[in-house]
């Protein structure tokens, strides 16, 4: 009853440190703290509160700068951390994914260990879940939303043509597609439009976000607008031709991706059979399947058959993996 007791609390500790690193801000508390600061702004002594807040905000600012180095000395490589956590469009720190990592490979580890897994195995076990599960997690967040930018960017060149034919200036048509474009798209023009009125040039703020972003499509983008800037031209005849040239490229990609599903669902279930019957076996007579978390000899081939399905995973994935 007390081990079911700790797992249950193991659990939801789990689900709580990971909804809350990858849940983003609370929209109501945000609003809420907004019509507070403009209700003590305009009440008396308004100045007095507002500069208590500021010191206040700079503190907590502080230390979380603070609690950010502290994670940066132990995650390799904390740049390009940073960087993959900003591609997810979510507020996730370095603290924030190193805590849900400790949490779930001590939960993994100390699962296997009641379950009588030796030590050294429950601790290499919930050291590689607690590093792989949140790396793959951060990698579908950046591929969902770098999926929903590449479908909505054609569109937003679209709009922006409309509104040179128009007669509207670049700059302008930027911050159109902010206003009406949702979804990443709107935000990542949004952060180009306030680079730029805070006095960054177009060229580096487009770049900027390139850079963050890795898109093709978006690339595409910036050097269009250089060597239109460059070398003259129509622009909205050039950004219609690059739109209608995305349109045909995220088409390729979809037949491609029909043409290579049976390989990719071939690959899925050979990967995936193996776990599956052990752990359906393990089910029905959990003795008969113990020995792999005992028996030194079979940990051994345990683990050699695991590198081998790894590396015939992989082989499979490149194989139905095709760059456009």
């Amino acid at each position: 009853m007390l081990y079911i007791i700790i797992i249950a609390v193991g659990v939801l500790g789990v689900l709580l440190m990971g909804g809350k690193a990858l849940g983003g801000p609370n929209p109501a508390k945000s609003a809420k703290r907004r019509m507070e600061l403009v209700k003590e702004r305009h009440a008396e002594g308004g100045v007095l509160a507002a500069n208590a807040q500021a010191q206040i905000r700079k503190l907590m600012a502080a230390r979380a700068s603070r609690m950010d180095s502290w994670a940066s000395t132990l995650i390799p490589r904390p740049a390009l951390m940073r960087k993959r956590l900003e591609q997810t469009g979510k507020s996730i720190s370095l603290v924030k994914y190193l805590t849900s990592s400790l949490g779930l490979a001590a939960f993994v580890a100390a699962l296997l260990m009641i379950k009588g897994a030796p030590f050294l195995l429950a601790f290499f076990a919930g050291l590689f879940i607690g590093t792989a599960v949140p790396h793959f997690v951060i990698g579908f967040l950046i591929k969902r939303r770098i999926a929903k930018f590449t479908a909505n960017f054609p569109d937003a060149i679209e709009l922006m043509v409309r509104g040179l034919r128009s007669g509207l200036p670049i700059t302008e048509t930027l911050g159109i597609v902010a206003s009406e474009i949702a979804g990443p798209v709107g935000l990542e023009f949004r952060a180009v439009s306030d680079r730029m009125k805070i006095g960054r040039t177009m060229e580096a703020a487009l770049q900027e976000t390139s850079d963050r972003l890795g898109t093709p499509e978006f690339q595409f983008f910036v050097i269009t607008l250089a060597i239109q800037r460059e070398t003259g031209g129509n622009l909205a005849e050039t950004l219609s031709n690059l739109a209608d040239v995305l349109r045909k490229r995220s088409q390729m990609k979809l037949k491609i991706k029909a043409m290579s599903s049976e390989s990719k669902a071939s690959a899925y279930i050979v990967g995936s059979l193996p776990f599956v019957v052990f752990s359906l076996v393990w089910m029905v007579n959990p003795a008969y399947m113990s020995g792999f978390f005992v028996d030194e000899r079979l940990i051994i081939a345990g683990l050699g058959g695991l590198c081998w399905m790894g590396i015939g995973v992989f082989i499979m994935a490149k194989m139905v993996n095709f760059e456009i």
